[in-house]
């Protein structure tokens, strides 16, 4: 231990700025890890979920594996980028009540999940066109 010490009160500025990177790069990976296992784990258990008014679109698309357009579409409305609206505000927004659209949910997920079923449109982002420039 006390050649580590030695060793370490010797090392120039240019070897600490390579020790702080490694750190550095080791937290942000463990960090991404640590995520990626916990939404793994998370969504594992979390699958089929019954379909609750504090839930929003992506949620309940997710917990199903049915492409979110699918289910926008059964309601009849256009998905708008970072939708977080949960469906009790769309029910509201659409004057039917919350079984109601839960209802719709549910028959647009046994539609969407028939085998033979069309397959889903293609994703593409939502927002304003391109107006003619070059990605």
């Amino acid at each position: 231990m006390h050649k580590l010490v030695e060793r370490l009160k010797g090392f120039s500025w240019q070897q600490w700025s390579v020790v702080a990177a490694f750190l550095l790069v080791s937290a942000f990976t463990g960090l991404h890890a640590f995520r990626a296992v916990r939404n793994a784990a998370y969504w594992s258990h979390h699958r089929d979920e019954p379909i609750r008014a504090w839930m929003n679109v992506g949620y309940v698309a997710h917990s199903y594996h049915v492409p979110p357009p699918v289910l926008y579409e059964a309601l009849g409305m256009e998905r708008l980028p970072h939708d977080k609206r949960p469906i009790r505000v769309i029910a509201r927004e659409q004057h039917r009540s919350v079984n109601e659209v839960i209802a719709i949910l549910q028959e647009a997920i046994v539609r969407a999940r028939q085998p033979g079923a069309p397959p889903p449109p293609p994703p593409g982002p939502p927002g304003p066109p391109n107006q003619g420039r070059a990605p």
